[in-house]
């Protein structure tokens, strides 16, 4: 049995906490909204975001951080990306020598430009830190289908600790070194995953869909591997893998947000309906300077950029993408 704590009560974090208390892990679950915790402790589910998925009673809500950390022997880290910076400023003094620290947020800071294990080493200098991505929407893993994640560490035996917690017959996970190309996988598939869902809200079809997570996944493979990433990181579970789900699935915020858009909903009103944090919507913009910093063409991230922020029209960004200069293909990926 490991002991673990897991920062963030959200649909993910509450997820996770359920596949680590059927594995026999003791597992205590935080919240920064006491009104959160109350309703997990009295009803054992979380009525907003996982309805009518009975949670254990062995797993403990707290609004206590140090009762989330203290003696923990690894700390999930499970709270939107535009929060990790200030939450680990906040467990930062009570993080304990060899905790393993275990990211599960997709994104990048905008102001950095740092993706979010860039930001947990600057945070929680001296503990080793890890991330966990993949197709792998909250509902699902809650309602225990089969789902496949990857968790990246530099440290094998660190990834391999980590896998076990999570390893069961519904969750499978897999380990790489590379994380940075599983950082920029989870981060960028829900820019990408906006387009889709601009896409399906234009009524256009699944030729459409097809050429613009083919081409994403593009984009984002050029990026990663001209910041230094494995080329072939972005053909698995946090790549292509994480990329299909998100550009396909109701499940998928992201895509929810772009078919508003397209629809005809201003950024706002769409945000306002999804009533979740949009992860694509806060890492658009960091997408497209990494972009500009490296010198590559994005332009799916560029004409995402501006629709969301720029008003433009998106059927006139489509036809922008589709009269771009001609190119071949394989030289334009690589």
């Amino acid at each position: 049995m490991v002991n673990v704590g897991v920062i963030g009560a959200g649909s993910w974090g509450t997820a996770l906490a359920t596949v680590l208390n059927k594995n026999g892990n003791a597992v205590t679950v935080w919240s920064i909204v006491k009104e959160e915790i109350e309703m997990l402790n009295k009803h054992y589910e979380h009525k907003d975001k996982l309805p009518s998925i009975k949670l254990s009673n062995k797993i403990i809500f707290t609004s206590d951080l140090k009762k989330a950390i203290k003696d923990k022997d690894i700390i999930i880290l499970a709270v939107p990306s535009k929060f990790v910076r200030s939450t680990a400023k906040l467990i930062s003094p009570l993080i304990e020598n060899k905790q393993i620290i275990v990211n599960v947020a997709k994104g990048l800071e905008d102001k950095t430009l740092y993706t979010l294990t860039d930001i947990l080493e600057e945070e929680i200098p001296n503990n080793p830190i890890t991330v966990l991505s993949g197709p792998s929407h909250a509902e699902e893993v809650a309602r225990e289908i089969p789902t496949t994640c990857v968790v990246g560490a530099q440290d094998n035996i660190i990834a391999e600790k980590v896998q076990d917690i999570f390893m069961n017959d519904t969750f499978r996970v897999y380990t790489s070194n590379d994380i940075l190309g599983i950082e920029l996988g989870g981060a960028l598939k829900n820019v990408i995953a906006l387009a889709a869902g601009i896409s399906d809200g234009l009524g256009y079809g699944d030729n459409t869909k097809a050429a613009l997570m083919t081409r994403g996944i593009a984009e984002i493979g050029r990026l990663g591997i001209a910041m230094g990433a494995d080329m072939y990181t972005f053909s698995g579970l946090s790549g292509i893998g994480d990329l299909i789900v998100t550009c396909t699935s109701m499940h998928s915020r992201n895509r929810k947000a772009g078919i508003l858009i397209g629809k005809g909903a201003t950024l706002k009103e769409a945000l306002d309906e999804v009533k979740m944090v949009v992860e694509g919507v806060n890492s658009a913009e960091a997408a497209l300077a990494l972009a500009n910093k490296n010198n590559i063409e994005m332009p799916i991230i560029q004409k995402v950029n501006e629709v969301l922020f720029k008003n433009k029209d998106p059927k006139i960004a489509v036809k922008e993408l589709m009269l771009r200069d001609k190119a071949n293909e394989l030289k334009d990926i690589m």
